[in-house]
């Protein structure tokens, strides 16, 4: 990506993010459309980075316009978690140069009067209706009122997502698999390998030791004996996923076919979480679900006439 391509990727999100240069002068204007919102979490003071000894030093001065230490922690705080960290650290002086030109850049568009121009205005609009419905959005998520019983329910309503196993496997690969051909092993045909895992299976069901016996032959090489260790529902791909957590435990699977081959699994143990070890969890969850809701809740309540032979598209045919 080269500089004028990583300036207007910043310069857009900086845009919809509804963020803007802190001002401690005699208030001149802010771009239009931008407002100081701060969608994400407080700053935080571990950000990994030496600050200033006094947060309220100028750091920042651009045309009268300046910003302090601590205002620069606010304004990034803007910005999702997983870019923060990058702003507040090795991205941070090349951020600084790309925020420079962009207001700049607004600063002139304004002089010139761009931001009359019917065009431009419309999009500032959509932007700024972008900012403050996702403001709103935050507002529902932090002070939605989660209750013991919303709680409960999630919880008896979606238990599996709560259980984990500890399991092994021998993996026997078919032509086709992501999985690599491993070194002097013949490539095998569907057929071929059913029948390589039924075997597999019948020297299991006779006693041999589980772990010595992936390690000869199966083309899992994790070197680990087919040891999975702990596997959450849900985590592994689907035919995988059923037979770890309906197979009766201590028992030798019959050969369970995934896109990486034929498996024979034994599932060591299973068990769920109690309530009390992912209510944390469940509530995190809630939030966003909830909030939706409430953004939901306002479209029916508001009086809104929609033209559905305008905004219906023409059928295939009908345009035939």
């Amino acid at each position: 990506m080269n500089r004028i391509t990583t300036f207007l990727t910043v310069g857009s999100f900086l845009c919809l993010s509804g963020v803007a240069l802190a001002q401690t002068t005699a208030t001149p204007s802010a771009p239009t459309g931008a407002s100081p919102v701060s969608a994400g979490p407080p700053a935080s003071t571990n950000s990994g980075i030496t600050a200033p000894t006094d947060p309220n030093k100028v750091v920042l001065s651009v045309n009268g316009e300046t910003m302090t230490a601590a205002q620069f922690d606010k304004f990034t705080s803007a910005f999702p978690p997983q870019l923060q960290a990058a702003l507040r650290g090795p991205q941070r002086r090349t951020f600084v140069d790309q925020y420079v030109q962009l207001l700049i850049a607004s600063k002139e568009a304004e002089k010139l009067g761009l931001d009359k121009k019917p065009e431009v205005h419309q999009q500032i609009q959509i932007q700024t209706d972008q900012v403050l419905a996702n403001a709103l959005y935050q507002h529902y998520s932090s002070d939605v009122k989660i209750t013991e019983a919303d709680i409960e329910k999630y919880y008896q309503d979606h238990k599996s997502e709560f259980e984990t196993a500890k399991a092994h496997h021998i993996l026997i690969r078919f032509k086709g698999s992501p999985v690599p051909l491993g070194k002097d092993k013949k490539e095998l045909t569907d057929e071929e390998a059913l029948a390589k895992a039924k075997e597999v299976q019948k020297r299991l069901l006779a006693g041999e030791d589980f772990e010595k016996v992936a390690k000869e032959v199966s083309d899992d090489t994790s070197g680990k004996g087919g040891d999975l260790g702990v596997v959450k529902h849900g985590a592994m791909v689907k035919e995988f996923d059923e037979a770890v957590f309906t197979l009766p435990v201590g028992k030798i699977s019959d050969p369970v076919k995934t896109q990486f081959g034929y498996h024979i699994i034994r599932v060591d143990s299973r068990e769920e979480k109690p309530l009390s070890e992912v209510k944390a969890e469940i509530e995190t969850k809630l939030r966003p679900e909830l909030a939706k809701k409430e953004m939901d809740a306002l479209k029916t309540k508001a009086n809104v006439t929609i033209d559905e032979q305008f905004f219906t598209p023409p059928s295939p045919t009908a345009r035939k």
